[in-house]
């Protein structure tokens, strides 16, 4: 080819009619009906839908890894004109690694924990090539200074386990670019990463397409994420392409209605929940052996179905030239009245909210001043032995004040490691508190959980991140719900039966759940049972750890949505982790950015998303992957990782990777380095602890900037 244009333009891959079965007792089962995509050289296709549509099975069949009862029962898979379906193994191994390389969800995974991360480096080069080890251990140096890795010489010699989740994620892309490969397929490789590591990872992954020219595909359920780095969109539903098109086309006209499901129930940046609303997509994904072959699959759950989508399966219909539907309405979607009306108190909620009195005029729920959660660290015991040296501390939680009042919700967001997890165990007393105040309900509190009345108990209870490891699995719904109603003898003897399904109706599940075994249940609906064993007490405060970082988009909305209809219903106050700060933005009232064990900056939640910002809330925000393609938002990484806590720096812990400072202080922001910062007021409860006055980080742009908000919305 002459230039690039045109060397970009050559497909790499075409994949046509695909289609794969799992071998099963009762017949092949369909996973993946039909599916045709191309993915060209430098360019990124997004494959998104929610778990179960068949995202992976294609990722796993292009590279024949499908397992010894999967198999692909029609169609082609030509990787640069060579056709890939019934290839020998040694032919594909040829190929594997080479010139077709994958990156997994879990680094963890896919690296081996008990060999130094420079022999399995440089064992992709020796197995492929022929190469000494030395040019390949100094490839793999260079390869790993590519992807921005600190220290690689060192990190050649390093185990697993003696990285960061960032890290591992970067070596495992290292991995599969050494052999420059032309096709790199990407299986949700930042869902468990930070958002400022995820950020960072998202521009290597750009930095590296533009760089090799490689042809990827990107599959992930974050729309944010997706929007972001691909230039081509497959949308998959129950293992059937549905709608694909470029990333701008479809986020601004999306046609087929699963598509416009998938959007609508994400809250965009900044979105709150007194200004819009999420909207979930009701029912699930249906297993592949429930599939109907002769009908539209998506229209038990559509709200535009009608019973013409039941008589046949619909074809794509062709939107423009790179725009396509499978759906019969898919041209008149957007001016379609809808069929099916949503059953939901989300208006009422939302009503009710915007009704409700502030915080000043209510009352608290918690008040905590000074608190700290510190770890001794193991040298303490030969200090309190020999009482030589001075005694050490993890000090995770530093000197925290919150204040939570009744039927508001506090968010709290951060890094991992910056302790907003240690300090909700701290106040439900799964930690002691090392130091510091709390009142609860007006009762001074410091013992933990075993320690702590009944009362207190009841009144203080929390939903964690992972169901499945907070349900015992040997156990029924029913029996987990009525434990803690038994317990704390929230109704008569009598009664308990009945409260269950009650809490079962409010979390929207049927009475019939009462009898089904965790392993029975998605992960959506296993969430639903954690929050309704919660509500089992009735309690005042209600503490979410990351409740929905692990759900699909729809499944997160209408957890979200059930939450809010609890806390109306119930007027609980709730403390709501999560590292989505769009989720947070959208859910709270109030928010309280923590950074290595301290507040840095607390508010309303509507001004901590608007200048002024802490330079590391302005950092977090700017890392935030927004579901708009076209959105404009400012490039702030944070270097390095966040400092020990064992030996945090002096002055301001944040100083180290501030952005801000040299250029808004004198002598380049030197007092940040010798004094703690000072607490500065902005307006009515938004705090800031920064050494910037306010009145310069008010002179800072806002980080993101939607191109909708420059253009006149007609009346009506």
């Amino acid at each position: 080819m002459d230039d690039i244009d045109s060397e970009k333009s050559e497909v790499v891959l075409d994949v046509e009619h695909l289609s794969i079965a799992y071998e099963t007792r009762k017949g092949d089962v369909q996973a993946v009906r039909d599916v045709s995509f191309a993915v060209r050289e430098g360019e990124t296709v997004g494959l998104v839908g929610e778990s179960g549509c068949g995202k992976s099975t294609i990722a796993y069949g292009i590279v024949n890894h499908l397992g010894p009862n999967g198999k692909i029962t029609d169609g082609h898979i030509r990787f640069q004109e060579t056709e890939l379906v019934n290839r020998s193994q040694s032919e594909l191994n040829e190929i594997r690694g080479n010139n077709i390389a994958m990156v997994f969800q879990d680094p963890m995974q896919a690296l081996n924990p008990s060999m130094r991360l420079g022999e399995q480096l440089a064992e992709v080069l020796t197995s492929h090539r022929s190469i000494s080890e030395k040019d390949a251990r100094d490839r793999c140096i260079r390869m790993l200074k590519r992807v921005n890795m600190p220290d690689p010489e060192d990190v050649m010699n390093r185990y697993t386990h003696q990285i960061s989740g960032g890290q591992q994620q970067r070596v495992v892309i290292a991995m599969a670019m050494l052999n420059n490969p032309s096709l790199l397929i990407m299986d949700e490789p930042t869902t468990a990463l930070d958002v400022t590591v995820e950020a960072a990872v998202l521009d290597l992954i750009e930095e590296l397409k533009n760089d090799f020219h490689a042809a990827n595909i990107f599959i992930t359920h974050n729309l944010g994420v997706v929007a972001r780095v691909s230039d081509f969109l497959c949308v998959m539903y129950a293992g059937q392409m549905v709608e694909k098109g470029t990333v701008v086309e479809i986020f601004k006209r999306p046609c087929h209605p699963y598509t416009r499901g998938l959007i609508s129930a994400v809250p965009k940046l900044g979105d709150s929940k007194l200004d819009s609303v999420l909207y979930p997509i009701r029912g699930r994904v249906p297993a592949p052996a429930n599939r109907p072959q002769d009908a539209c699959i998506f229209a038990p759950r559509c709200d535009y179905a009608t019973g013409e989508c039941l008589e046949a399966r619909p074809p794509m219909v062709q939107l423009a030239p790179e725009h396509a539907a499978r759906c019969l309405y898919a041209a008149e979607i957007e001016s379609r009245p809808k069929t099916t009306r949503r059953k939901s108190k989300v208006h009422q909620v939302k009503e009710a909210v915007e009704e409700s009195p502030g915080q000043e005029s209510r009352k608290m729920v918690l008040d905590s001043e000074n608190l700290k959660v510190w770890y001794p660290t193991a040298a303490d015991n030969v200090v309190s032995l020999f009482g030589l040296g001075e005694k050490k501390y993890v000090k995770a939680v530093d000197d925290v004040s919150l204040r939570v009042a009744k039927g508001r919700t506090l968010g709290l967001v951060g890094e991992s490691g910056c302790g907003k997890s240690s300090l909700v165990k701290g106040l439900i007393g799964l930690e002691p508190l090392t130091g510091g105040r709390m009142q609860f309900l007006d009762i001074e509190v410091r013992e933990e959980v075993t320690a702590r009345a009944k009362e207190l108990i009841k009144d203080m209870q929390m939903v964690f991140q992972n169901p499945d490891s907070t349900l015992n699995p040997s156990y029924t719904v029913g029996k987990q719900i009525a434990r803690p109603i038994q317990r704390f003898k929230t109704v008569p003897r009598d009664q308990v039966k009945d409260e269950v399904i009650r809490l079962l109706n409010a979390v929207r599940l049927s009475g019939t759940y009462y009898d089904r075994l965790p392993r029975q249940l998605s992960g959506g609906e296993k969430q639903r049972v954690g929050i309704a064993r919660a509500l089992a007490s009735r309690p005042d405060l209600i503490i979410c750890d990351e409740p929905v970082s692990a759900l699909d988009v729809s499944v997160q909305a209408a957890v979200i949505n059930l939450l809010l209809e609890i806390q109306q219903t119930f007027g609980s106050s709730m403390i709501f982790i999560a590292h989505d700060l769009s989720v947070v933005r959208y859910f709270s009232d109030d928010i309280a950015v923590m950074y290595l064990g301290r507040i840095v900056e607390i508010g309303p939640a509507e001004k901590i998303y608007d200048p002024p910002y802490h330079p590391y809330t302005e950092a977090l925000l700017s890392a935030v992957p927004i579901a708009d393609p076209e959105a404009e938002q400012k490039e702030i990484r944070l270097s390095g990782n966040v400092p020990s806590a064992l030996n945090p720096p002096s002055g301001c812990y944040f100083h180290t990777r501030c952005p801000r400072r040299a250029e808004m202080l004198p002598d380049g922001g030197k007092i940040c380095e010798v004094e703690k910062p000072p607490w500065r007021q902005n307006s009515s409860g938004h705090r800031i602890l920064c050494h910037i006055p306010i009145e310069k980080l008010m002179e800072i742009e806002p980080v993101v900037h939607h191109r909708e908000e420059e253009e006149t919305v007609p009346a009506g």
